[in-house]
């Protein structure tokens, strides 16, 4: 097998994603993917944002409304922010640690295949006529009472994409801790490398919850279980306890990944170490412990109790104090740095006061006796919002221009880069800040419309127009994709010329195994320590020999295929004269335990490649 790109026609190229395990191929479909699904989302965003352009504005129906709402939040978290921090995990952490792929590459590909599956059962809810009705979190009083499948979409589909996060979280966890080069000790790692740890635990954790509530959801309302039905002794809270105790950690399985991506930014556009490491490290560890303990302030008002409201009270606000660590530490960091403004830059400098007003109306949220007057109100909306976009989202667009040459070998257009800057920044800020106020004001979140005279006209035109700016922030960037991959310009292994990590000893896009010899690490930031002692690339800590890789294989795709199948039996079983419901549920589980059978006896020890190729390899890129 030749490790000098060919020029392959589309259907062996389409062949080869369907069938790889390569982490940095699967990193490219997580990148895809998850960007579709985040132009469908802001699609519905724009959607909310026309109908609340004007009082009684009857651009959407109330019913819809509701829809739009409810797949806008679902398709954000689960089915956009999600992806597209694992396409970053995927292509950036095994090359972090110097590792030449992650620990179960087979087990990668299937997470990526049941994530998407998953994401597109959901979205066919629109076709189907059952989009979920019941907003984003799906309380169960809500949800069990609504007809139709759309929260049978909501259910099956985020089970099957749910079991792909969580088989990624545990491939991750088992790579970081037993596939690092020689001499990376864990407080050696990258921060990114670090918060891609500490997420990884939170999602081995934070998941089954989310598990359990909805195998519940789904039984109650397939079956009448009666597990959240008040009126037939069942308990209506359990489920916004089963949410939320997923709910909140979820929200630090994004920002911590973007907290290590702008980590990295801060470091190398700031030609300095990253002030206070291990400070930094016990930080971020200390957030994913505390992030299990403040579920409840999203429950407040649900009756728990003085002592149970002052204790998350409490435990929110202690949140508070590793963040402000992080904060100082990335200033700190700039601090007598020679900055350079790239774009990636950009995002990161407007991160941190973005990020600190979302922080800050965490706490205003977190004091129990405040959050009678701002819950559900547009207050909430502003937080949150000021947290995800201003945190995860930022990191996302800083990330996507200082990995896409690591990525893809091309440099993004730096000028069209700060026009997407601009454009987003400003559009964020005015579509969100002033939602503080409408909250403050008393409008209500979630509802399709508002009478005139109520004061809430002219900020809901700003909020509106500030959306559109966003929009146009994201075609500019989808224009500058395009110029890229139409010129081509290749670009060497490092190039922002100030990398201090292990990914930026790679060419770049790096060779499918990485690393030809494992690279010796002999402290923090690695490739750094190299450079300033003049040498190229990193010194080996093994002789050249033969690489073993795994085989691709189709069996993933067959697999979440399966479950697609299964779970459009299992929600159509019981509609009246409905025959082929349980015929479906059965082929659907049958396709997939055959693909797993076929999977555990065949037997695959992938293959080698010749140490002479590597030799070769070696020559060709000195001649070149």
């Amino acid at each position: 097998m030749s490790t000098n790109a060919q020029k392959r026609g589309f259907g062996a190229t389409l062949w080869d994603y369907l069938t790889t395990v390569d982490h940095k191929k699967i990193a490219h479909l997580y990148l895809i993917a998850g960007g579709l699904f985040f132009l469908i989302g802001g699609l519905e965003a724009l959607f909310i944002r026309i109908q609340l352009l004007k009082p009684n504005n009857d651009f959407v129906s109330a019913g819809l409304f509701n829809e739009l709402l409810t797949m806008h939040g679902t398709t954000m978290i689960f089915l956009a922010a999600m992806p597209l921090v694992f396409a970053f995990m995927n292509a950036v952490m095994p090359l972090q640690i110097g590792a030449r792929d992650v620990a179960f590459p087979f087990l990668n590909s299937l997470g990526f295949w049941l994530f998407l599956f998953g994401g597109l059962f959901l979205n066919l809810s629109w076709f189907l006529d059952a989009a979920p009705n019941a907003g984003w979190t799906s309380y169960a009083s809500l949800s069990i009472a609504q007809t139709g499948h759309g929260i049978d979409f909501y259910a099956l589909g985020l089970q099957i994409a749910g079991l792909g996060t969580l088989i990624g979280g545990i491939n991750f966890l088992v790579t970081i801790i037993n596939m690092r080069a020689p001499g990376m000790t864990y407080m050696r790692m990258p921060m990114f490398t670090w918060t891609t740890f500490v997420v990884s635990a939170l999602i081995l954790f934070a998941f089954p919850p989310l598990t359990v509530g909805l195998f519940l959801m789904t039984f109650d309302r397939m079956f009448g279980a009666n597990f959240f039905d008040a009126a037939m002794g069942g308990n209506t809270i359990i489920w916004e306890h089963f949410f939320w105790i997923f709910g909140h950690p979820e929200v630090y399985i994004l920002i911590l990944p973007a907290f290590g991506i702008f980590s990295e930014i801060f470091a190398i556009f700031s030609r300095k170490r990253l002030f206070g490491y291990s400070s930094m490290v016990f930080a971020t560890v200390l957030i994913g412990f505390l992030g299990f303990m403040v579920w409840a302030h999203h429950m407040f008002t649900t009756g728990l109790g003085p002592i149970a409201n002052a204790i998350f009270a409490v435990a929110t606000m202690a949140i508070a104090v590793p963040t402000g660590i992080k904060i100082f530490n990335w200033l700190f960091t700039m601090w007598g740095g020679s900055i350079r403004f790239t774009t990636p830059m950009l995002w990161a400098v407007a991160f941190i006061p973005s990020f600190l007003m979302g922080g800050v109306t965490g706490v205003m949220l977190g004091s129990a006796a405040q959050d009678y007057q701002y819950h559900d109100t547009y207050f909430v909306v502003a937080h949150f919002h000021y947290v995800i976009v201003g945190g995860v989202v930022f990191a996302l667009f800083a990330g996507a221009h200082l990995y896409w040459p690591k990525m893809f070998g091309t440099m993004l257009n730096e000028v069209l880069g700060k026009i997407t800057f601009v454009l987003f920044f400003v559009g964020f800020h005015m579509t969100f800040f002033i939602q503080h106020f409408l909250g403050l004001w008393g409008m209500p979140r979630r509802v399709f419309t508002y009478l005139p005279g109520q004061g809430f006209e002219t900020s809901n035109v700003v909020s509106s127009i500030g959306a559109f700016l966003m929009a146009a922030g994201v075609i500019v960037l989808l224009i500058n994709v395009i110029i890229t991959s139409v010129k081509n310009e290749k670009v060497g292994n490092d190039p922002w010329g100030d990398g201090r990590t292990l990914e930026w000893a790679l060419s770049s896009p790096p060779p499918y195994y990485n690393f030809k010899q494992l690279p010796l690490v002999r402290g923090l930031d690695a490739y750094w320590i190299e450079k300033m002692e003049g040498k190229k690339g990193m010194t080996p800590a093994e002789p050249l020999g033969d690489i073993h890789m795994p085989n691709n294989s189709f069996i993933p795709f067959l697999i979440s295929l399966g479950l697609f199948i299964a779970a459009f039996g299992a929600m159509y079983h019981g509609d009246e004269g409905n025959t082929w419901g349980i015929p479906v549920l059965i082929f659907g589980l049958l396709f997939t335990l055959g693909s797993m059978f076929v999977r555990s006896i065949k037997d695959d020890h992938g293959y080698h490649i010749p140490k002479e190729e590597l030799i070769d390899d070696n020559d060709k890129g000195v001649k070149a």
